[in-house]
């Protein structure tokens, strides 16, 4: 098991950046596979971006192709979500989830994949 605690949320204009981070503990970051998911007020919970255990393969929601980068630092057991030109339908509660790569099935995209989740951050856009 892995705890994660994400932070950088905030308040921002429309067109505006943010960046987020998820802070892992533990000894063996390096062998999650780590993702991003948000959701928004009366919705479900949605997956926003992946990133392998190794940080090689990457990969994201159509809604969010080209404007979110998702990284990470093993070093640091943490991992990034850069959010570039934000809009208004970007706003919800992202949160940060975990999977060891040994049981990992390939379905990056299913929250159900993922067995480790942080309290999440709330991420506004204003318009």
């Amino acid at each position: 098991q892995v705890q994660l605690v994400e932070s950088g949320g905030g308040l921002v204009q429309a067109g505006g950046s943010l960046r987020l981070s998820c802070a892992a503990s533990g000894r063996t970051f390096s062998s999650y596979v780590m993702g991003w998911f948000r959701q928004a007020p009366g919705k479900e919970r949605e997956f926003v971006a992946a990133i392998s255990w190794s940080g090689g393969s990457t990969y994201y929601a159509d809604s969010v192709k080209g404007r979110f980068t998702i990284s990470r630092d093993n070093a640091k057991n943490t991992v990034y979500l850069q959010m570039n030109s934000l809009k208004p339908e970007d706003t919800a509660v992202y949160y940060c989830a975990a999977r060891r790569a040994l049981y990992y099935s390939g379905r990056y995209y299913d929250k159900g994949e993922y067995d480790n989740w942080g309290q999440g951050t709330q991420v506004t856009v204003s318009s």
